[in-house]
This record gives structure tokens, C-alpha cells and sequence, in this order.
């Protein structure tokens, strides 16, 4: 096979999505999460993969948040990955790491990017659903059980654990 034939071959490959998120806890086991300014409701702080340029999972959730909330922190272990399917677009592969839990101090620190976002908060565990809904609030409940399991990662499909 030639180099244009590949090139034209891999042109020809579906397409997937993808992004990278950071999961952060406060000392009471609340999760923050941010309000965008481009669509409705809440996520948590991280956005796309650039792909393209060569990044990787982790380096798109730890360059997000420092963007998103001004915090640069070194992420902790995989807790999700999650095959999201929708009729409106491409799938998206969506990864979740641990952003650990972050002091009061940490916390004043967040800084928003106003050119994405409104606001933030921590919300308790019980809020998850109500604030994220659909796979993501689905996929942040799924990381808190990696959490306090003690395992991980978990595989997911649309949320939920994936089918063996």
C-alpha cells in the first residue's frame, strides 16, 4: 500500500469524538462542577482532546481545567472512559480523571474562563443526576464508586457499565 493510498484509506474511517474531564472533590465529598455559557446546564471542568496536535487524554482534562477554572493540577488515575452515542453527531469517547480533593484554600483559587463559563459549584453526591443529566451525570456516579471502590477504571457505554 502506498502512503496515498493509506492516507486514503484512513480518510475513509468513521469518526469519534473526544474529551477529557477532572473530577474534584471537596473535603465533604462534594463535586465541583461548572456552568457553561454555550449551552444549558452543568458539566465538570474539560473539554476536547486536541487530537491533533498530539495530545493525549490526561494532558486535554489537566489543560482544560487550567483554562476553564485557572487550576493547574496533577490528576490522578483513570476512573472512567465512556462511549457516548448520539443521531445528533459523531460518538464521543469521554474520559473522567481524578482531580482529587481540593482544600478551601484551592478552591478560592478558581478563577473562571468567562469566555465558557458562568460559574461553578460543589454540589453533593446525592445533586449528580439532577445537575448532570443524561451519561455525564451517570459517568460522574460511576467515577464516585471507582473512588470509594477502590478500583477502576470503569468501562462505560452512554453511562452505564459496558455489557461483557
Amino acid at each position: 500500500m502506498t502512503v496515498t493510498d493509506y492516507a486514503t484509506y484512513i480518510a475513509g474511517l468513521p469518526k469519534v469524538l473526544a474529551g477529557a474531564a477532572a473530577l474534584f472533590r471537596d473535603a465533604r465529598g462534594r463535586v465541583l462542577v461548572v456552568e457553561p455559557n454555550y449551552r444549558e446546564g452543568w458539566a465538570l471542568p474539560g473539554g476536547t482532546i486536541e487530537s491533533d496536535t498530539g495530545e493525549t487524554p490526561r494532558q486535554a482534562a489537566r489543560r482544560e481545567t487550567a483554562e476553564e477554572i485557572g487550576l493547574d493540577v496533577p490528576l490522578g488515575p483513570l476512573l472512567t472512559v465512556d462511549w457516548v452515542q448520539s443521531t445528533l453527531r459523531p460518538p464521543i469517547v469521554a474520559y473522567v480523571y481524578d482531580g482529587g480533593v481540593l482544600s478551601e484554600e484551592r478552591f478560592a483559587e478558581i478563577r473562571l474562563q468567562e469566555e465558557e463559563l458562568l460559574s461553578w459549584k460543589l454540589i453533593e453526591p446525592s445533586e449528580v443526576t439532577a445537575h448532570l443529566p443524561g451519561s455525564l451525570g451517570l459517568r460522574v456516579l460511576a467515577a464516585l464508586d471507582v473512588l470509594a471502590g477502590g478500583h477502576g477504571p470503569v468501562e462505560l457505554e452512554n453511562g452505564l457499565p459496558a455489557a461483557n
